[in-house]
């Protein structure tokens, strides 16, 4: 079997190229992994913001069987973060 559907590249985009990569995978261009904390790419933080500006992990045609390996701790994250929410009221303005 081929490995052919673990990279594509979109090069008609208008916002490629978005790293500076000789080859970009962009089948992950949102990455799945940003909920997670551990997710092993190069992120900062800035206040409570993620900034994944500078990461190219999901980018890397390499990455692409390590990324689909952690999709049972992504369902796991949203799950904890739907549970939480429901526990969570909304005040007067309709914020939690």
């Amino acid at each position: 079997m081929s490995d052919h559907y673990k990279f594509f590249s979109h090069k008609q985009c208008e916002y490629y190229p978005c790293h500076q990569l000789d080859e970009i995978n962009c089948l992950f261009c949102y990455c799945p992994l940003y909920i997670l904390k551990d997710c092993k790419g190069n992120y900062k933080m800035i206040g409570d913001i993620k900034d994944c500006s500078g990461c190219t992990l999901p980018h890397q045609k390499e990455n692409y069987d390590y990324i689909i390996s952690r999709y049972q701790d992504v369902i796991k994250a949203f799950q904890l973060l739907l549970t939480f929410s429901k526990n969570v009221t909304k005040n007067e303005e309709g914020f939690y």
